[in-house]
């Protein structure tokens, strides 16, 4: 007898049944959730990202706003330049080391926190998730990014 073939035959390769396909509807949701939001203050999610690492620790090196974003050094600029026409960051070489570029926060950009401060609990709000909730899925979703790294670093390893 023949395999059965039809699309039925995996339950596992349902779309519904895929755990990246619910991350990945669920981060395009958030983000249109934050996108009319962060549209008020002029700024887009990516922006917004740079921003609260600058927010949290002001003065740091590109690639500690890469790493911390995780994202690619290379990545980033494009961020930067854009947040630096809207005034809202400069870029600064470090002085003791001038290959360092650091990223500062703008009479403008620390302006901006206190109306951007609105944003989350804004976003939180449409979740429907009361505040237990969310903070629960928050720290599972923070569980599953670092048990996911650290089984890439061991399979790295073992390579």
């Amino acid at each position: 007898m023949a395999p059965d073939t039809s699309a039925h035959a995996f339950e596992n390769l349902r779309l519904d049944n895929q755990l990246c396909f619910a991350l990945y509807a669920a981060t395009h949701a958030i983000t249109r959730a934050y996108r009319s939001l962060l549209t008020d203050l002029g700024i887009t999610y990516p922006q917004y990202l740079v921003l609260i690492v600058l927010w949290e620790n002001d003065k740091i090196p590109v690639g500690e706003i890469a790493k911390r974003l995780q994202l690619d050094a290379a990545a980033l600029t494009p961020l930067v330049k854009r947040l630096e026409s809207l005034g809202l960051i400069a870029r600064i070489r470090d002085t003791r080391d001038e290959r360092v570029v650091r990223i500062c926060l703008s009479e403008q950009g620390k302006a901006l926190e206190s109306r951007a401060a609105k944003v989350q609990s804004e976003v939180g709000c449409k979740t429907g998730l009361d505040a237990k909730q969310f903070y629960e899925l928050r720290n599972q979703l923070h569980g599953l990014v670092s048990a996911l790294d650290r089984s890439e670093e061991s399979n790295s390893i073992a390579a």
